[in-house]
């Protein structure tokens, strides 16, 4: 925790209460600052200089850090309040707003996960003619640059970079990786006199490179493009696309870190067993083609995962985990701005959540517009289909009248708006909605316009996973209500059981992947417990009688949290020994189709096999005549005496 916050009203263009700012966070406020970043400058270094430092300010941050590293200071931490408070036609009540957002600055962050790539700057470059040639000279002296060209064409062997033809068949991984497979393969031959001839063509042909520039005008070779690191592609009609992507590619060379943005728990997972299949959401939803199938498990390739956090939303056994940062420190944070706001006088807070893209549009509302309303509180995230409908069910049960998430140009919105639609079912209401705006001046509209509903009256605390917060937000939220229905794809529901079809043959029971269904020993039971049921669809793919049918809804009742019978018959008796084996109905079944009309079962001795338990079929098998097990009469043990007495007769 900073121990003193750096406050300047940036030439009183907006209004900050250092004093309640500091009574609601218990950080020490400086004196009021005019131009911290200007005049006073001499001032801020000495703030600087006592160290656990914050500045509210996140435009000047690079100046700040400058000024650090010259007066050889720890960087100070930053803080936004200007644009997102300070700048707006409500600045002077932003207050409550100013306090949440210094509170929740303070939080801690878990050290990211990464891992290193290593990119040696071998770059393949996918197209032909002058744009193509250009872009090779360019990148020659800084890149290992190869130019794959779709046929042959006159070359001069010796230039800066080598020029091969031949069609890409196949190209898997990411910078630093890629693995390449080239049909119709032609390398130009480097002796003789004029133009160099080309070998002949070959199929197969394997390589590898650290980058690909793709100016070829067709067809993307990766999904989601843009989300593949390594992987730059421009129309080659357009000078400036390729002047970017060039000057991008010269910068991949190198070790870089990338952030592992998912952890994978295989045992949780439900995605299959017995080769049955069950989940699917995260390979459906995956936009890079990352997750794979790996028998009773997803896999995930880590190089490839771009981040977008879809995965960790629709996962219903918490087997992915979003993890940059981990959903505790999510949640920890909504807990805090709506503590804080609530401790600072404000009433009924609006959570607005954005990325990248949402910052700059409310930097620029808040410059040239009216910015946001002072009780519209902006939560930044790395990921917008990371913030699924437990994070939303959670900011509403800690005390936020609603949740407006402002889309980007390359959101999941399909991911989105499926976690919005059971956000909503679960709250009772449209209390989540989707705000698809691209002009800060309708952000500032659609948000001042808005009129939410008061927020609930006993906030949450948001501890423990996404499945225990999701159903403590929504008893908050719907205090009297019992079982909720929900969207198909919901991950919470109940099992119907056709009791007539089920023949307690109890498969669905060894395959369940989160023990939502159970077995008595003592008896034939189906059991289940619909508070850890998945939807996940394995035990209704599994029946061989097609007698389990799903129904997506929320119990809140503690019913759902304890076993209960769906189907039980009585057991039968061993007829030799009376222990309690089996099912009456099942056993009788079997003896109606099998005794005396089968050949294993043709004789009364055989037949009555089928009514014994274990144990007991085991004996009788053992004892009974002709026993395909019996073996004939074990020969007797040699003894030393009989090696004695046999070389006495010698």
């Amino acid at each position: 925790m900073a121990k003193k916050l750096v406050v300047c009203d940036c030439l009183g263009s907006q209004a900050i209460d250092p004093e309640a700012i500091s009574g609601v966070t218990g950080v020490a406020c400086s004196k009021m600052m005019t131009e911290a970043c200007g005049s006073q400058i001499a001032q801020t270094a000495e703030h600087l200089a006592e160290g656990d430092v914050m500045v509210a300010c996140q435009q000047q941050a690079p100046l700040f850090r400058d000024l650090a590293d010259e007066i050889g200071a720890a960087h100070p931490q930053f803080v936004d309040l200007r644009d997102r408070g300070g700048w707006s036609d409500d600045g002077a009540e932003a207050t409550a707003k100013m306090a949440a957002l210094v509170a929740e600055a303070q939080l801690e962050s878990p050290p990211e996960r990464t891992i290193d790539i290593v990119s040696s700057g071998a770059c393949l470059i996918i197209g032909s003619g002058e744009v193509a040639e250009q872009a090779a000279e360019n990148l020659a002296g800084i890149l290992a640059v190869t130019v794959l060209r779709s046929a042959p064409e006159e070359v001069t062997p010796g230039g800066a970079f080598d020029v091969v033809c031949g069609e890409l068949r196949r190209v898997t991984g990411s910078l630093g990786q890629f693995d390449l497979r080239i049909d119709r393969f032609q390398e130009p031959v480097a002796g003789g006199r004029g133009s160099a001839t080309w070998t002949a063509p070959k199929d197969g042909a394997l390589s590898n490179c650290d980058v690909i520039l793709d100016l070829s005008g067709g067809p993307s070779l990766f999904p989601a493009p843009e989300k593949r690191d390594g992987y730059l592609r421009a129309d080659p009609g357009s000078q400036s696309a390729v002047a970017k992507a060039v000057l991008d590619a010269s910068q991949l060379i190198g070790t870089f870190e990338k952030p592992l943005y998912v952890r994978l728990e295989e045992p949780l997972c439900a995605h299959s067993r017995a080769e049955k299949p069950a989940c699917s959401k995260c390979l459906d939803a995956c936009p890079t083609g990352a997750i794979t199938s790996a028998g009773e498990h997803v896999a995930i390739d880590p190089m490839i995962c771009a981040g977008c956090g879809a995965c960790a939303s629709l996962c219903p056994s918490a087997a992915i985990t979003y993890d940059a940062p981990p959903v505790a420190t999510l949640f920890a944070r909504i807990d805090t701005l709506a503590r804080s706001f609530r401790a600072a006088g404000g009433q009924n807070p609006r959570l607005l959540v954005q990325d990248e893209h949402g910052a700059e549009m409310i930097s620029l509302s808040a410059r040239y517009g009216r910015g946001l309303p002072a009780d519209v509180i902006p939560f930044a995230v790395s990921a917008l289909a990371g913030f699924g409908h437990a994070e939303m069910l959670a900011a509403l049960a800690s005390g936020f009248a609603d949740v407006a998430i402002l889309l980007a140009p390359r959101s999941d919105r399909a991911v989105l708006q499926q976690e919005t639609e059971l956000a909503n079912a679960i709250a009772g209401g449209a209390r989540v909605r989707l705000l698809d705006l691209t002009d800060p001046d309708a952000l500032s509209a659609a948000l001042y316009d808005h009129d939410g509903d008061p927020s609930v009256v006993d906030p949450i605390l948001p501890l423990g996973s996404r499945r225990q917060v999701t159903r403590l937000a929504a008893k908050a939220l719907q205090p009297e209500a019992e079982v909720l229905p929900l969207p198909e794809t919901a991950p919470y529901g109940a099992l119907l059981l056709d009791q007539e079809a089920c023949t307690l043959c109890l498969s669905c029971v060894s395959l369940c992947p989160a023990g939502a269904l159970g077995d008595n020993p003592d008896k034939p039971q189906l059991r289940f417990q619909e508070d850890a049921c998945l939807q996940c669809g394995l035990c209704a793919n599994i029946c061989p009688e097609t007698a389990i049918t799903l129904q997506p809804q929320l119990n809140l009742t503690d019913a759902a949290l304890a076993q209960r019978v769906l189907h039980e018959e009585e057991p039968f008796a061993c007829v030799e020994c009376g222990s309690l084996f089996g099912s009456k109905s099942t056993v009788e079944r079997i003896m109606e189709k099998l005794a005396g009309k089968h050949a294993m079962f043709s004789n009364p001795q055989a037949a009555r096999m089928i009514q014994m338990c274990d144990n007991c079929r085991i004996q009788a098998q053992y004892h009974s005549e002709n026993n395909p097990f019996a073996g004939g009469e074990r020969p007797a043990v040699r003894t030393t005496d009989d090696y004695l007495s046999k070389r006495k007769d010698h």
